[in-house]
């Protein structure tokens, strides 16, 4: 009896795997093997076209934990739906290393983008320092001469020390207001010291709060890193520097006390689209989105894009990434992550394809759907 039902979940493995590769579609929430026949182990991740070839870079997960134990993996297509498994692209270090990307932190969204001028492939992520929960609120470095690896780690740190954002109003940056001012958060006069600046005068000397995050190339080359900032309550929008390894200090605060995470952003006609989540841990949200004509704003907020069934859980998923598709006009695909914090390593895929309704991106759930 123990022989036939390992034979038949053998079966309903290779079926789920067939469903995936063989059909030559994406099937968003399937097992998606690699060419291994093993689920892509690419989390929080980013894409990277390069010579007529996808890279998709993300966090390697572990079965019990989410803490990084490997690094960050890369996988290539040119399909967007047969995948290499191309291995670690940046291993985390030894224990004992003190490192501060030992094995044992937590090390999350890798994005990685090219640099023309210095024939660099840069790695962005967020990084929490081991054995300090996610106290830390880093943004980490790493840079490559190949696109797969290996990275090398530069440093890790907190963005625009000593830079005030430049859509900040001088009133706000001169006020004395503290954060230990206040014995219970929530209330509306911590909400109104929030949207004030309380926690960027806070931390303005050591650098300001960077954790869930994404990294944009501009058409101009200009590259912004975009992150939750601000105990999460506030997205920011830094510059980066030319060789896209540290932040010039321009920098601008979008919706304070607003609660944004999983920044996803891309561009179209002009004008620079943004998709989030609220915070609610490994729990899925509402989606939000935001545009705006310029990286700097301003920035209007629209409803929800996903429509239909379970729109208001985003499909039971949180965003990561849009990417083009390359060769096709508006064709962009929203990449996004179905947690699944008690088995980390078996967190599914929620890939669709960005529509469009009244010159607003529009999300609608697809079982299953080809880049072409």
């Amino acid at each position: 009896m123990k022989e036939i039902i390992i034979t038949c979940c053998l079966a309903l493995t290779s079926l789920c795997c067939y469903s995936q590769t063989q059909t030559g579609g994406i099937r968003p929430g399937e097992i998606w093997p690699d060419d291994k026949g093993i689920h892509v182990n690419a989390h929080g991740g980013g894409m990277l076209y390069a010579d007529g070839t996808y890279y998709w870079f993300g966090e390697f997960k572990s079965d019990t934990t989410s803490v990084a134990l490997d690094g960050v993996t890369c996988y290539s297509s040119r399909d967007l739906v047969h995948w290499k498994n191309e291995g670690i692209a940046m291993p985390v270090m030894p224990v004992g290393s003190y490192s501060d990307i030992e094995s044992g932190c937590i090390l999350e969204r890798p994005k990685v983008v090219y640099n023309k001028k210095t024939n660099k492939y840069v790695m962005w992520f967020h990084l929490e320092l081991k054995g300090k929960g996610y106290a830390a609120a880093r943004v980490g470095v790493a840079v490559s001469d190949k696109v797969t690896g290996p990275y090398r780690f530069v440093h890790s740190y907190r963005p625009c020390a000593g830079f005030w954002p430049e859509n900040m109003p001088e009133e706000y940056r001169s006020l004395q207001v503290k954060a230990d001012d206040f014995k219970e958060w929530w209330t509306p006069e911590w909400r109104k010291a929030v949207e004030e600046g309380l926690f960027v005068r806070r931390d303005m000397e050591g650098g300001q709060m960077s954790r869930d995050m994404t990294i944009y190339v501009d058409d101009d080359g200009k590259a912004y890193h975009i992150y939750s900032s601000e105990e999460n309550l506030t997205l920011q929008i830094a510059e980066l520097t030319d060789d896209y390894q540290s932040h010039t200090g321009r920098y601008i605060r979008i919706f304070p006390g607003g609660h944004n995470e999983a920044p996803a952003i891309f561009k179209k006609d002009g004008t620079y689209f943004m998709i989030t989540s609220g915070c609610t841990g490994w729990a899925p949200n509402e989606a939000r989105m935001f545009s705006a004509p310029s990286i700097w704003g301003p920035w209007k907020q629209h409803p929800n894009p996903c429509q239909g069934e379970d729109a208001e859980l985003t499909f039971h998923s949180q965003s990561t990434f849009i990417f083009p598709i390359a060769g096709k006009k508006d064709a962009f695909v929203f990449m996004a992550d179905r947690w699944t914090p008690k088995h980390p390593s078996d967190a599914r895929y929620i890939w669709l394809p960005i529509l469009f309704e009244n010159g607003l991106p529009v999300l609608r759930w697809m079982d299953t759907w080809t880049p072409e």
